[in-house]
């Protein structure tokens, strides 16, 4: 059975549109443009994440008996509006940064055109989506960055709503971890999936070595086995006697990490098994993992922190009219002037601009009128950074489904590439590179 997604908004969208719709601006056509007037935190970039997503969310974008039912019980609409929304179907264009592109502020992240109606409807699930998925994508290539080649987890499912935790191992992946504990983001996006045991059971059992000897009975010896429960050196003990030198793995979920890594290691050292890796988890961020960037660790598993945005778990983009058609036809761009939440009217191209394969600038090219902006013959140096995922209301499915989410953290381990050292610091600072724009020609 489908489900509609037409009631993830809110009600202004719809008083607007049956406003319009009375008014004779509904079938206006119009530019929205999707973007972020700064980077949260003091990130120093951020990663686009969750279009595939909003995407597959678009496709069931109808009002069908029951939401039409709730907004007339509701008094949300009047009769013609309730008409109109009857035989909704969004029919504009859609184009953006590809998913796990860097964006910086100002970027043209998503650019909606169609009627004022078609596209009015969209705001609150667009930035539900890419505001919460950005977040987590771009907390999770901080951390990414800072465990260099070590794999990293995502466990956060219990620390978030159970839609919002799927969501999130999904966007942890594209910005760069490996894999997640969540089952449905598993079976949904593709993500590889891992997980053993919890401190329950050890306990469940009478002793730590008859747990062990379960799970390794039930897993084989390449499982990874939690040695904190009790004492950890007499845990590393035991399961080294148990499984034998060849144990795939011991993790650690509390105290001094660095030093209880270190002397972990050298009592795996020393009683043969060389070859055991060391799995830390325990509240972990970026900051963190870097601290342990010296120490004998193979793998790090983040929760908590990876699903709230490290702190920041929106990436604060907003969805504003840029362009419209007046009365009389023409175009005009249009922006929002107030003092603190300004933003640049007008249809607009963006480009990276690279030197020597490393990122100076975000160029945007915009333009009041409405000429299309093939402008990449006049940036030479620019990497074209927008492309089509809605034609005419028909979506582009390669952005969708597990392709979809692998594509996108190889896009973005790509394009990360490109980034400036001082991009990778993680101390709060200016975006790594200008936003600068100039108007078309």
């Amino acid at each position: 059975m489908t489900t509609s997604t037409a009631l993830l908004t809110d009600r202004y969208e719809l008083t607007m549109l049956a406003a319009a719709l009375r008014d004779g601006t509904a079938s206006r056509p119009s530019v929205f443009e999707l973007f972020s007037r700064r980077l949260s935190g003091g990130r120093r970039f951020g990663v686009v994440a969750g279009t595939g997503r909003l995407l597959s969310l678009l496709r069931e974008f109808r009002f069908g008996d029951d939401e039409l039912r709730f907004l007339r019980d509701n008094d949300v609409v009047d009769a013609a509006s309730l008409r109109y929304l009857e035989d909704y179907r969004f029919t504009g264009s859609i184009r953006g940064y590809r998913e796990g592109e860097l964006y910086f502020p100002g970027s043209p992240i998503l650019t909606v055109e169609g009627s004022f109606a078609d596209a009015v409807v969209l705001e609150t699930l667009a930035l539900s989506v890419l505001n919460h998925d950005s977040a987590v994508a771009t907390a999770a290539s901080r951390m990414s960055i800072a465990a260099g080649e070590r794999p990293l987890a995502e466990m956060g499912s219990r620390r978030a709503a159970e839609q919002s935790a799927v969501a999130a191992a999904r966007a942890a992946f594209i910005g760069g971890f490996r894999a997640t504990s969540n089952l449905e983001a598993g079976r949904r996006w593709g993500i590889p999936t891992m997980g053993t045991a919890a401190h329950s059971w050890t306990l469940l059992h009478e002793t730590e070595e008859d747990a062990f000897r379960s799970q390794i009975e039930s897993l084989g010896i390449d499982t990874t086995l939690l040695v904190d429960t009790y004492d950890i050196r007499a845990g590393v003990e035991t399961a080294i006697r148990v499984a034998g030198t060849g144990l795939g793995g011991v993790r650690i979920d509390s105290g001094d990490l660095p030093i209880v890594a270190a002397e972990v290691r050298a009592q795996l050292d020393e009683l043969g098994a060389t070859g055991t890796r060391i799995t830390v988890t325990s509240d972990l961020d970026e900051y963190a993992i870097a601290a342990l960037a010296a120490s004998p660790v193979d793998a790090y598993g983040v929760g908590t922190s990876v699903v709230t945005g490290s702190g920041y778990p929106t990436a604060s983009m907003v969805y504003k009219l840029v362009a419209r058609q007046d009365a009389a036809g023409s175009w005009v761009g249009v922006a929002k002037a107030s003092t603190d939440k300004a933003s640049h009217g007008g249809r607009k191209a963006a480009f990276r601009t690279l030197v020597d394969g490393v990122a100076t600038a975000e160029t945007v090219v915009v333009s009041d009128g409405f000429e299309e902006l093939d402008t990449a013959a006049e940036h030479p140096d620019g990497r074209p950074l927008q492309t089509t995922f809605v034609e005419a209301g028909d979506i582009d499915t390669a952005h969708e489904g597990p392709e979809g989410t692998a594509a996108a953290q190889a896009h973005h381990l790509r394009v990360r590439e490109e980034l400036p050292v001082r991009a990778l610091a993680l101390s709060k600072s200016d975006p790594a590179i200008p936003t600068v724009y100039l108007d078309a020609v």
